[in-house]
């Protein structure tokens, strides 16, 4: 199948590393301008527009902050004119003990829901309205595995806000498809990132691998060639559904 994404801009959060880094590269591959939101990894940030090419630029945002997630769609806006797709990829996975110190377990549960959630729902609400009055176009959600079963009791901020992000997914696909708004959503589990490396060497690569149906762990590969078949429009009447990447541990 031959996929040219040419002339598409596409916002990728979260894109200087793991599942954002592969998803942004199989996007220009496929010939689209990316424009790869960042945080603290500047460098591989930088390293990784000069890759891309076709004038992909990076954009420094913390979106902890409401007001720099605003800015950063601005100053997409001031680059490039428009954003064709935006794909909600950032997040945070923070060990969150439920007998921790009740300030520090809201503080972490308060960033997980800011970074996790409520800035792809600014970041939605921004690039809807700008669809609306365009032609369309396509947010894709990373969610997790999490928000359909759960996830362990250190977890709980994790799976409440991924289970925020299916939710809002469904209601975009539902209230905007009449604008040629689609929207859906990919629900990994452990995906082998650098985010994630730290909890594999702690609960054992084969443990985690015995959760699934197959004998290998979910790589950002596996995640990255939906993303570009959505951004193709060949996807759009799989509008407003979840589809699980993660070898099948949804199931067991």
């Amino acid at each position: 199948m031959n996929i040219d994404l040419k002339g598409k801009t596409i916002l990728v959060t979260g894109a200087s590393s793991g599942i954002g880094m592969e998803i942004a590269k199989q996007l220009a591959q496929a010939n689209a301008t990316v424009a790869v939101q960042y945080n603290q990894r500047s460098n591989e940030a930088e390293n990784l527009v000069k890759k891309l090419g076709n004038n992909s630029q990076h954009f420094k945002a913390d979106l902890s902050s409401e007001e720099q997630c605003i800015k950063l769609y601005e100053d997409i806006i001031a680059a490039y004119g428009k954003i064709d797709m935006l794909v909600n990829n950032a997040g945070v996975f923070i060990h969150s003990p439920i007998k921790s110190d009740t300030r520090q377990w809201l503080d972490t549960w308060n960033k997980t829901q800011k970074v996790n959630l409520t800035a792809a729902a600014i970041l939605s609400k921004l690039c809807i309205s700008s669809f609306m009055d365009n032609a369309g176009g396509i947010i894709v959600f990373i969610s997790s595995r999490a928000a359909g079963r759960g996830e362990t009791e250190d977890f709980l901020a994790y799976a409440a806000s991924k289970g925020g992000m299916d939710s809002l997914s469904r209601s975009i696909a539902r209230s905007f498809g009449k604008y040629n708004i689609r929207s859906f959503t990919i629900a990994p589990g452990f995906v082998r990132t650098n985010m994630s490396d730290k909890y594999i060497n702690v609960l054992g690569e084969d443990n985690l691998v015995s959760e699934l149906a197959l004998n290998r762990l979910t790589e950002p590969e596996d995640i990255a060639p939906l993303v570009v078949l959505m951004a193709s429009g060949r996807l759009d009447h799989a509008t407003g559904t979840t589809i699980d990447i993660n070898g099948g541990s949804y199931i067991r």
